[in-house]
């Protein structure tokens, strides 16, 4: 599993009067704009080198994944290891100079191999969960995985929340988190449980339900998928509450290094910052699930 942009607002005009004053202002004072613009960007580029400068150096960045998990990391039809994480993991070793070595293992020996040295990290879409944390320590986190509601296309769902879904029939998986989600907030709904996502999808695309409560990420790509044929869409915003979807994905470091921990955390945020995190997202979730 974008994360949503900041609010911005625009700025309003005051009057005519007004914006003939700023114009001359600026037409007045432009020079000294220009050169104040240019020696803020200066400074900025200084701090953001004196920064790098003084993050601890690493020649190769040792990363752990799994490749059966797509989008996030997966094999690809030419049998070329590929995924949202694989290539969030080169980004982060561009940013910081560094190598990437990026090694497979099966998902239940990742955190395993990383506590006995094998690597420096691992990405494989690892949850933050207290069980987790008892193991190993993350980084800061860099992507969420919430819960969504869809039903067929042209409904008036616009809105969801409990009371606007009084009595309306929603399907959802068994024995999941969304399950008790829907079970916790959506209590006057009609909740119909079925054995696994697939199932309440189907009944979804013969009008058995009127809306269906999932993971986002994997909602996104049936809906954009052949499966799904057009049937439906998102209707309403996602959920995130940690509680019940996690505290979000992150890498996982050893608890014994603290220096790769603040090492990975720079180089993500400045992989937010120059824009290429959103075009990750944008290449591997098709569907916007935020």
């Amino acid at each position: 599993m974008t994360f949503p942009p900041p609010f911005t607002a625009n700025a309003r005009s005051v009057g005519a009067w007004v914006s003939a004053l700023v114009v001359g202002v600026f037409v007045a004072l432009g020079t000294f704009g220009d050169a104040r613009g240019q020696e803020n960007a200066a400074v900025t580029a200084t701090e953001g080198e004196a920064a790098r400068a003084a993050e601890p150096r690493r020649f190769v960045i040792r990363f752990l994944t799994e490749g059966e998990f797509p989008p996030f990391n997966y094999y690809d039809d030419e049998g070329v290891l590929s995924g949202f994480n694989v290539d969030l993991a080169r980004a982060i070793c561009l940013e910081v100079n560094a190598a990437c070595d990026i090694k497979v293992r099966p998902w239940e020996e990742l955190l395993i191999a990383l506590k006995r040295g094998d690597a420096d990290a691992v990405i494989a879409a690892h949850r933050v969960t207290a069980g987790t944390l008892a193991d190993v320590d993350f980084t800061d986190r860099y992507f969420y995985t919430p819960g969504r509601f869809a039903s067929r296309a042209g409904t008036d769902y616009a809105e969801v929340n409990p009371d606007r879904l009084d009595g309306v029939t929603i399907g959802v998986a068994k024995g999941t988190a969304h399950e008790a989600f829907i079970k916790a907030f959506f209590r006057d709904s009609r909740i119909v449980v079925f054995e696994n996502p697939e199932l309440a999808r189907e009944a979804l695309q013969q009008s058995k339900v009127d809306l269906i409560f999932d993971d986002a990420i994997s909602l996104a790509f049936w809906l954009n998928g052949s499966l799904s044929r057009q049937c439906c869409e998102f209707k309403g915003g996602a959920f995130l509450e940690p509680k019940y979807f996690g505290d979000g994905l992150a890498v996982a470091v050893p608890r014994s290094d603290p220096q790769i921990k603040s090492l990975i955390n720079g180089a993500l945020m400045r992989v937010r910052q120059s824009g290429r995190f959103q075009e990750l997202v944008e290449r591997y979730f098709p569907v916007r699930i935020y």
